[in-house]
């Protein structure tokens, strides 16, 4: 039974006709609702855009004259009204997928572990993909009404904000997240107080208190240390995503898979499965090995197969050198007093997660996972293949093929990047109850129904759109001060909505090759600068703080982007997230990506422009590998692995560009019959759509973890329980 409650705080004054738009704030529910957002809208669109989609912050800073006057507008009311009954309609649905399918399994309960979550620009706790997939994954989750329940971080400074200089160079700064003005509950205990966990940390314990976030119908849990029990340093420990300081995060990883456990008990949860996001939580297998030897008395073997029949571990990382991995001196400092109630020798805890490098051994958090969880997943179906040989000498007495390693490739949540206008042409032609069915491939056939100049409207449509965006964001910038004037024309401001727009967006990490379209920089610009046939490139993107070679790729990339020959049409915008990315996704004509292969594990941000019409140009790696099929994108370069990295670079180069130039550009200003619709464009746009939608989509990907990982650890628990 649960010992703790969290409820809406009380320090709203609403008219009583419309209180209950509290209630819909502090549910993220409206983050992929858009007409739960147009509510927000109606009363005060200036407003609800000045506090950046925040609905709490909207809420305190509203008129009182702009409420009392939409609760006498019958229209406004009526909206509301459907408003609430659609959010009591999904929260209390009784006929959810698992529901209907899986009832007798309602007791079970599925723990989801990540370090950082991508939920809305208004909550700064992620720092790209990973976030945003985590996000992406609990939203589906709720929509599917699986039982599930998500541990994380409240970072009180978040990630950072980007500053470009006049040189290029990236500066960060960081900005407190105030919990007061944010869609966040306090968890509190039977007494009324804050429920609080501690982990133990050399010389010290660590205390953390625990935050509720409610999305849709999921809760996700996220550990604070600001606190007063804390000392300063122990304070600021949950304050940022991703420090370079090991204690720092070796002692964030110790909270997040110990500390989470003990909340997640803390809060009344026994889960069947545990599903780790990355190796960051991988600690949470040694805390539930020692609740099994300390609490129902099992030996260390019999505790650890107890754990690995029910763990999870889903790797994102291709590159060794991007796993997190601890020196064994720090394992000693933070870990010396485990071992022993573990019944272990140091040698032996050591060989848990033991990874030889070229520097000497390491405690590699991948290889406690890996070694703890009875099933393992890639993002993609190449990175499994990459997976499985990175990983195979933990498996030696199997051929490289056999490691047990899948691949559940990625996909994104719907109704998160699907712009408004996209979504009612899918409710008209493909049938209202169409979310139900995303996976359903037959469904997307009928894409081809929608008719040209619809499809091609709304597309132009989002392309002013995103335009829009960009001069008014320039223009606020520059009216602030502080930006050199050749900066604000780097912005955006030139930017034709009617011309090709290619978009790159993404980290600036040295194997995503930013620059690789900068390659031949006098070919680029005769492209960029065709009468008659432009070509405009938008970057977006931001390098780890404390990495150089990321931030030297943008310096790169914003000194060519401000030259003079490029006529405003290579564009670098600042401070990439959740709303920007939004903007540029749905309203380019051609998403581009070109890492090294096989760097890049899957990526999403091409399935998310796909779902809105706009093309993908890519590298055949990752999942793009997977949905190309010829006629549905573009690919740059061949299928093939290279061995020479400079070689690699400039076949890609010369394959961009010759794309580019020679089917690209020729087919978007390509004029079809009398009507002037670009036929052949629009027709790749619809094979896209088909195509990508339902393979790529959030439910296929949460199902496909669901059956094949989900439920034989929940089937098998139920059966435990029965015998019990």
């Amino acid at each position: 039974m649960k010992t703790f409650r969290s409820q809406l705080p009380n320090h709203f004054s609403l008219p009583r006709r419309i209180n209950r738009l509290a209630e819909l704030s502090y549910n993220l529910w409206w983050t992929w609702n858009y007409d739960a957002q147009r509510l927000f809208i109606r009363i005060d669109r200036s407003l609800w855009e000045r506090v950046y989609h925040n609905p709490i912050l909207f809420l305190r800073q509203v008129e009182r004259a702009r409420l009392n006057a939409v609760t006498n507008n019958r229209v406004f009311l009526e909206f509301y009204d459907r408003i609430m009954r659609s959010f009591d309609q999904y929260m209390q649905r009784e006929d959810t997928w698992f529901r209907r399918n899986y009832a007798d399994l309602s007791e079970q309960t599925i723990a989801y572990f990540s370090m950082e979550y991508g939920l809305h620009e208004i909550f700064r706790i992620y720092a790209g993909g990973l976030g945003v997939l985590s996000g992406d994954h609990v939203k589906e989750a709720s929509d599917l009404g699986l039982p599930f329940v998500a541990v994380g971080f409240f970072y009180s400074e978040g990630y950072f904000n980007q500053r470009i200089t006049e040189d290029g160079w990236q500066e960060a700064t960081y900005t407190r997240n105030s919990l007061e003005d944010l869609p966040i509950l306090p968890v509190m205990d039977e007494l009324g107080k804050p429920l609080m966990i501690s982990v133990e940390l050399p010389g010290r314990i660590l205390a953390a208190r625990i935050w509720e976030i409610r999305v849709g119908r999921v809760p996700l849990y996220l550990l604070d240390t600001n606190v007063p029990e804390n000392s300063l340093a122990d304070r600021n420990l949950t304050a940022r995503l991703y420090s370079s300081d090991l204690d720092v995060r070796i002692s964030q990883e110790i909270l997040l898979g110990i500390g989470g456990q003990r909340a997640l008990r803390a809060l009344g949860y026994t889960p069947s499965a545990y599903h780790m996001n990355e190796g960051h939580s991988a600690f949470l297998v040694l805390e539930r090995i020692r609740e099994l030897m300390e609490e129902d008395g099992l030996n260390f073997k019999e505790a650890s197969d107890t754990v690995r029949t029910s763990n999870i571990f889903t790797t994102h990382t291709p590159v060794p050198a991007g796993n997190d991995e601890f020196a064994l001196w720090l394992v000693d400092k933070y870990f010396s007093h485990i071992w022993e109630r573990l019944g272990l020798t140091r040698e032996q805890f050591i060989d848990l997660a033991r990874h030889t490098v070229n520097w000497g051994d390491a405690f590699s958090m991948p290889v406690l996972a890996l070694r703890f969880s009875q099933y393992r997943n890639a993002v993609s179906e190449l990175h499994g293949r990459v997976s499985r040989k990175m990983w195979h000498f933990l498996w030696p007495d199997r051929k490289e093929d056999d490691v047990p390693i899948t691949h559940i490739t990625n996909g994104v949540h719907t109704d998160t990047w699907l712009a408004r206008r996209m979504s009612y042409l899918y409710d008209r032609y493909l049938g209202a109850d169409w979310r139900d069915h995303i996976e359903d491939e037959e469904l997307w056939e009928q894409v081809e129904n929608i008719p040209d100049e619809q499809l091609w409207a709304v597309r132009r449509h989002l392309k002013r759109k995103l335009a829009y965006y960009i001069r008014e964001r320039a223009r606020q910038r520059w009216r602030l001060g502080g930006i050199h004037p050749v900066q604000t024309l780097a912005s955006g401001v030139l930017l034709d909505p009617y011309a090709l727009t290619i978009g790159f967006a993404r980290r600036f990490a040295p194997y995503k090759r930013a620059n690789l379209v900068l390659k031949n920089l006098p070919r680029l610009l005769e492209l960029v600068n065709r009468p008659g046939m432009p070509v405009q490139i938008i970057f977006a993107g931001k390098s780890h703080p404390d990495h150089e070679g990321g931030k030297l790729l943008i310096q790169e990339v914003y000194r060519t982007v401000k030259r003079s020959e490029t006529a405003g049409r290579l564009v670098f915008l600042e401070e990439y997230d959740m709303n920007l990315a939004r903007y540029i996704i749905q309203g380019v004509d051609v998403w581009m990506n070109t890492p090294r292969r096989p760097n890049e594990a899957s990526g999403t941000s091409g399935q998310k422009a796909a779902l809105n019409g706009v093309l993908n140009f890519s590298v055949l790696d990752g999942w793009w590998r997977e949905g190309y099929n010829g006629m549905n994108g573009w690919a740059i370069g061949e299928d093939v692995d290279y061995t020479d990295s400079l070689q690699q670079d400039e076949a890609d180069a010369n394959s961009l560009l010759d794309t580019l130039e020679k089917e690209i550009v020729p087919l978007y200003y390509q004029d079809g019959a009398s009507d002037g619709l670009p036929t052949e464009w629009i027709a790749r746009i619809k094979n896209s759509i088909r195509t990508l939608a339902p393979q790529f989509s959030m439910r296929r990907m949460v199902l496909e973890y669901f059956r094949e990982m989900y439920l034989p650890i929940m089937r098998q628990a139920e059966d435990t329980r029965i015998v019990k």
